[in-house]
């Protein structure tokens, strides 16, 4: 094909260009189905990607006892925050 390269190096450039067309074609046929591909809107009901609430209360782990003197810091806190 080329005269100034071996064999071995067409070889390897037919492979590479395979190996590029191979992935030209995957990234665009990946891009139209993202791109006309649309669920319908009752597909994702049901799914427990996020859990449901516990309730007002919550999970044990999610709350933390605040000390006399971190209340009053949070307090004092929430009194610097102007409200509009």
């Amino acid at each position: 094909m080329f005269p100034s390269i071996s064999p071995a190096q067409e070889i390897g450039l037919a492979i590479l260009f395979v190996a590029a067309l191979v992935w030209i074609v995957g990234l665009g046929h990946m891009l139209w189905d993202s791109r006309f591909h649309h669920p319908e809107p009752a597909a994702y009901e049901g799914l427990s990607a996020i859990p449901a609430q516990r309730g007002p209360k919550g999970h044990p782990m999610e709350s933390v006892e605040l000390t006399e003197a971190e209340q009053q810091a949070f307090a004092g806190l929430v009194r610097t925050i102007p409200l509009g």
